[in-house]
């Protein structure tokens, strides 16, 4: 490793050494010297006119290029309207910088039409916005938007498709400003649109519908990438639709036909393959299975799965690579529509059929205050998955000053789960303490309804504003389940035998009231006040029967009726500065929360309120149109899950079985968020840092009791939990060598509480790692990426338990080889390894595909594909886990080796004529008067 570093060094250093070097600055203006903002200034090489640097003029028409090799450069300046200025401009010997002073520039011809050739800008950052001209990032054909993202300096984009940019993960992927397929997926775009499609990808933090109209920030952002289509994909159809065929019986069939107009359109997305494709997030598997319920229902041995907020203090997960074989069915329309100049339509409709099989082994090692035991289990699940969704948002102007938004979600899911589960637990010695064999199998079905409906208003007072938002939320969900089980507690207490089905029925009704008015006090000063009220309404039905000589017994013991009601009133004040470089705003609210609950099994009543200050801040600071500096101080209160309050036990695993706590209070965190980024879009040079601390008082953790080595799992509430995180990433051309080279370092440490057989145990998880990426690219012949992550991860208990050292490495490498012009070589390779420095674990997986393909028809509009996915035949996931008083190692099935080949068509290729232009060859624009 410490060659590596000296490398990373090496490298860091040589791109970073600047000597010799100087500086152009000037003032751009037309012929009666008024100041022209947005000029674009050009550096090119005056004997092949390729560009060397690039800025636009700011408000006051400068512009300064720095840090210039000493040489001769051919300057251009082009604003629309205006002849293109050109100059020769060379080092002085005795001054460092080359002042040109104010340059003026010509109107062109009104009479005839001008053809401006120029050529292609990389990059152009527009204060919070990053645009990529997507023609400078030359891809491979019937390449997808996912490969073009992969080349944009600051972009990437990990195995599993996961999409990060500027250092924060990117949550959504909207088409020409539109949400595609209702936006919650960015792989549903990203993996099916294809690349050539594609004029612009711009890169901004999207702020929620309510900032945006009343001005006032309230801390909603999500990272967003718009893909802005070329003009001629706005007039015809366009995408591929591609089948293949393998050994083992290996098929996919998949299309995505995309019509777009002015105002208007229109996409299908298809798919079908049983080679583990999804086409989809993790996020978009869970509201498909139905969430969490379902997967903490497959045994495995009682390692409980939990999706969402931390609840079981400073749990560790290394690996998760995606695991088992399956099998995917999935199509879908998306729409968007302008009706008329007041009312625009957006919506789409998605089907989903997931069948998942899994063959899972885990290994666990389980600390006691005074010794340990080990648990070895064994699980087969077979789980099905159907999933129906729609989304409709119809965006109405009233008149100038009135709108309404209305968003409707509308989802059906049905699953069923078949799982089989072999699990035993020994001591050191290897005698067997207790074992169990299950077998459970649940199915059901769950409807869910979201609505909101938006209303603004604007004053004729510049600045004042009103809104209200109106939410509507329904779901109805039925679950039936059966377990068959034998467990043996031991020699003395013999085995026991549960035979048991249930059913579940759980309705859950929810509504809320938003109101905010912002009122201009003057100088860019705004004062904003709001209020909201929200319920939310549970009723649980959850029978648990005993089979007995075919008769079914009520169990009162394991079976719940529970009732509840959550009401929230939040009433607050905010005040915002708005000034060129900086906004500032600082608030707080007073949010009442009431809980009442009834038990009726166990005739149990909860009735609790709580009040909560809730402070705010947010200090935003642009030192240029490149450089961005943000600060956000929030605080929430985080109430208790339903089924962390039901008082009923969960024994579907009798080993490590789960009760609630009706006694749980809500925890209140605190949040500080510390961004600073910077972009040269000349250079190419970017630079990302964040760090984020998350400190959380009353927070809701795990009590772990062991009991005749049982586990029992119960969420209680703890003094506090701290987390603090932090990443930094610096990314730089190596123009010399046509390549990028990034590297991104990453440092966590968590501080929880949990509770074991009673006694409070302080447990500390620090994370360091990162990872290196390099990009070569020559001409359109070959492309290679190289890259490496580190995860070194260190776990000190306060208790016996012996601390835990874990360090995982994944190499990648990706080339692409383009010859004899039809021909293509395509190779990747995955190097995965799993350590444990405290048992001396250590497993390595290499996942190697190749593919050889050569395109034909006219056009080349057809692609013919030889392809072997995982060469190796390493069909095996490995996972390592380690929580509160166990460490755990899991292996499961994957999908072995298989060769496939591919026809892919591509749909109006035809009607791109600019798609095959090299690479840095000058771009016409055409400009009429």
């Amino acid at each position: 490793m410490r060659n590596v570093y000296l490398l990373i060094l090496f490298i860091c250093a040589s791109g970073c050494v600047v000597a010799q070097k100087f500086d152009i600055k000037g003032q751009v203006a037309d012929s009666a010297g008024v100041l022209l903002s947005g000029a674009t200034v050009m550096l090119l090489n005056p004997t092949d006119s390729a560009l060397q640097n690039f800025r636009t003029t700011d408000s006051k028409g400068a512009f300064e290029l720095k840090n210039l090799a000493r040489k001769t450069y051919l300057l251009k300046i082009t604003f629309v309207g205006f002849k293109t200025y050109s100059k020769s401009v060379a080092p002085l010997t005795d001054n460092p910088v080359v002042d040109l002073g104010s340059v003026r520039l010509k109107e062109a011809a009104t009479k005839l039409d001008e053809v401006v050739v120029e050529d292609i800008i990389p990059v152009v950052v527009k204060k919070d916005t990053i645009e990529y001209n997507a023609a400078a990032f030359k891809t491979v054909r019937n390449a997808n938007v996912e490969d073009l993202l992969k080349k944009l300096p600051g972009v990437e984009v990990d195995n599993d498709g996961n999409i990060t940019a500027q250092g924060e993960t990117v949550k959504r992927v909207t088409v020409d400003g539109k949400d595609f397929f209702g936006g919650t997926d960015p792989k549903l775009a990203t993996k099916n649109l294809p690349a050539d499609a594609i004029k612009k990808v711009q890169v901004h933090d999207r702020k929620s519908d309510q900032s945006l109209f009343s001005g006032i920030d309230d801390g909603q952002r999500e990272k967003t990438i718009n893909l802005e289509l070329k003009e001629e994909k706005r007039k015809g159809a366009f995408g591929n639709v591609a089948a293949g065929y393998g050994t083992n019986d290996r098929f996919q069939v998949k299309a995505s036909i995309n019509k777009f107009a002015r105002g208007k359109q229109l996409s299908f997305l298809g798919m079908a393959n049983n080679t583990n494709d999804q086409g989809f997030s993790l996020d978009e598997y869970m509201n498909f299975t139905g969430g969490s319920q379902q997967m903490m229902s497959g045994g495995r041995g009682g390692a409980r799965i939990q999706i969402g907020d931390n609840q079981s203090g400073v749990p560790l997960n290394f690996g998760n690579r995606a695991n088992g074989v399956m099998k995917n069915y999935a199509g879908g329309l998306n729409f968007n529509n302008i009706l008329n100049k007041k009312t625009e339509i957006t919506g789409s409709y998605f089907y989903n059929h997931l069948d998942h099989f899994k063959i899972e082994s885990t290994d666990r090692e389980n600390f006691l205050q005074n010794g340990k035991y080990f648990y070895d289990g064994k699980s087969i699940q077979d789980n099905t998955n159907g999933n129906h969704r729609a989304n409709v948002i119809v965006d109405h102007k009233i008149d100038s000053l009135n709108s309404l938004k209305l968003t409707t979600a509308l989802s059906y899911n049905e699953t069923k789960t078949d799982s089989r589960t072999d699990g035993q637990n020994t001591d050191s010695s290897g005698t067997l303490l207790n074992e169990n064999t299950s077998h459970s199998i649940s199915n059901g079905n769950s409807v869910t309804l979201n609505s909101n409906l938006l209303f603004r208003h604007r004053f004729r007072k510049k600045g004042r504003t009103f809104s209200t938002n109106f939410q509507f939320g329904l779901s109805q969900a039925t679950r039936e389940g059966f377990q068959d089980s034998r467990y043996s507690y031991g020699t003395e207490a013999g085995d026991r035998l549960v035979n048991q089905r249930n059913t579940q029925d759980t309705d859950n009704l929810s509504w809320g009231l938003t109101s905010s008015y912002t009122e201009p006090l003057g100088n860019r000063k705004y004062l904003e006040f709001n209020y909201s009220v929200r319920q939310n309404n549970n009723d649980v039905n959850r029978p648990v029967y005993d089979i007995k000589n075919d008769e079914s017994v009520f169990n009162d013991s394991l079976s719940n009726i529970y009732r509840s009601n959550y009401t929230y009133n939040r009433g607050g004040l905010n005040f915002r500065v708005n000034r060129d470089k900086f906004a500032i705003t600082f608030g707080a609210g007073m949010q009442s929360t009431h809980l009442q609950g009834d038990l009726k099994i166990q005739d149990v009543k909860i009735d609790r309120t709580y009040e909560n200050f809730l402070p705010v801040a947010r200090f935003n600071y642009d030192f240029s149109n490149t450089q961005h500096f943000r600060f956000d101080y929030e605080t929430s209160v985080q109430e208790p899950t339903i089924q962390q309050l039901q008082p009923v036990l969960d024994n579907r695993d009798q080993l490590n079985p789960y009760q609630g706590n009706p006694n749980l209070s809500p925890a209140y965190q605190q949040s500080w968020r510390v961004h600073f980024n910077t972009f040269d879009p000349g250079t190419m040079i970017n630079f990302f840092l964040f760090v984020d601390v998350d400190y959380t008082t009353n927070a809701i953790t795990n009590s772990i009791t062991t009991n005749n080595f049982i586990r029992t799992t119960t969420p209680v509430n703890v003094a506090n939990n701290m987390s603090a995180n932090s990443s930094a990433t610096f990314g730089f051309p190596i123009n010399k060598l046509k390549s990028r080279f990034s590297v991104t370092g990453t440092w966590r440490e968590q501080r929880g509480v949990n509770l074991i057989d009673g006694q409070s145990i302080n447990i500390i998880q620090r994370t360091t790692g990162g990872n290196i990426r390099y990009n070569f690219h020559y001409k359109e012949v070959l492309d290679i990426n190289l890259g490496a992550q580190f995860s070194n991860q260190f776990t000190d208990y306060e208790f016996n338990q012996p601390d835990q050292k874990f360090f995982n490495t994944t190499y990648n490498v990706e080339s692409i080889l383009t010859f004899l012009k039809n021909y293509q070589f395509n190779s990747t390779l995955e190097y995965l390894i799993y350590e444990n420095k405290s048992t001396d674990f250590r497993i390595a997986i290499p996942l190697v595909n190749v593919a050889i393909s050569r395109s034909f028809l006219k056009n080349n509009n057809g692609e013919i594909k030889l392809a072997v996915a995982n060469l190796l035949n390493r069909a095996l996931g490995v996972n390592q886990s380690s929580s509160v008083n166990y460490i755990e190692r899991t292996t499961t099935n994957s999908l072995g080796r298989y060769f496939m080949v591919t026809f892919t068509y591509t749909l109006n290729k035809q009607l791109n004529p600019m798609s095959g232009r090299p690479r840095g060859a000058p771009m016409m624009r055409i400009i009429r008067n």
